[in-house]
């Protein structure tokens, strides 16, 4: 899902018997976090926004749901799983009257797969330009 201008580059190590994934955020080593992490065959994703690779935010919030699907799902790529093996995605909205904008984004990538999920509404995310943060679970088969 990323594309050459604006792509999006996922480490990854492992050590004490799970594999960890960065996307090389500033907030990860801040926060004392990783991306993704897989533990045997669960792949558990962060809270990810779709912070584009330059650092800014597209003000569009489909765009910017895209954007953050696109990492969540390179991240558990990285981590072995595809689509298919996510079973559970929360979305955290700072105006959930959007939400066909965001309904129109998940249900294009995972319309065949319906995972349970979750849609709320908050009051701010840590960026303010950030108006979406995804978190996903999956479970390789």
């Amino acid at each position: 899902m990323s594309d050459a201008s604006n792509p999006i580059k996922i480490t990854t190590s492992t050590r004490n018997g799970r594999t960890y994934a960065s996307s090389g955020s500033a907030w990860e080593p801040k926060m004392g976090y990783s991306r993704a992490v897989r533990a045997g065959n669960t792949i558990a994703v962060t809270g990810t926004v779709g912070v584009n690779s330059d650092g800014t935010y597209d003000a569009d919030l489909g765009k910017q749901t895209a954007r953050s699907l696109a990492i969540v799902l390179e991240a558990i790529k990285a981590l072995g799983g595809r689509p298919e093996d996510v079973i559970r995605t929360r979305m955290f909205v700072t105006d959930v009257t959007q939400w066909q904008a965001v309904a129109a984004v998940h249900g294009a990538v995972f319309g065949e797969i319906r995972p349970a999920t979750s849609i709320v509404e908050v009051a701010k995310l840590i960026d303010a330009e950030a108006k979406i943060e995804i978190e996903a679970d999956a479970i390789v088969s």
